[in-house]
């Protein structure tokens, strides 16, 4: 099976941690194909983005067992990249995707009308 740039990265890991790591290092965090490589990674971003790549991280991330009734049950394997652009590039993935991350706000008091 061959894989093509569009294959490769999958979109963005939207957490609170890549949204800080996008932001204060511009390292993007990325879910990939399970079998795609650090050479296919920054290859598709640097076609896809015109960026420089200077290094790419994998993790694999096996998936969880859960039991159902009797049966045991085992999630997907994912793929995570960490990737880190050269010196005068930057790229905010969650800009364009249209994510923002919750800002919980205060609660509001209830008033009770007495008359």
């Amino acid at each position: 099976m061959d894989l093509t740039i569009y294959d490769v990265i999958q979109g963005p890991v939207i957490s609170d941690k890549a949204y800080k790591l996008n932001k204060e290092f511009k390292k993007l965090f990325l879910k990939v194909h399970p079998k795609a490589n650090k050479n296919l990674v920054a290859e598709a971003l640097e076609k896809l983005f015109n960026v420089k790549v200077k290094d790419v991280r994998i993790q694999n991330r096996k998936g969880k067992t859960r039991m159902v009734k009797r049966k045991k049950f085992t999630g997907p394997l994912q793929k995570r990249a960490i990737v880190t652009l050269a010196e005068g590039y930057s790229l905010d993935l969650f800009e364009q995707t249209g994510a923002e991350l919750p800002v919980k706000e205060p609660a509001k008091e209830k008033t009770v009308d007495k008359k």
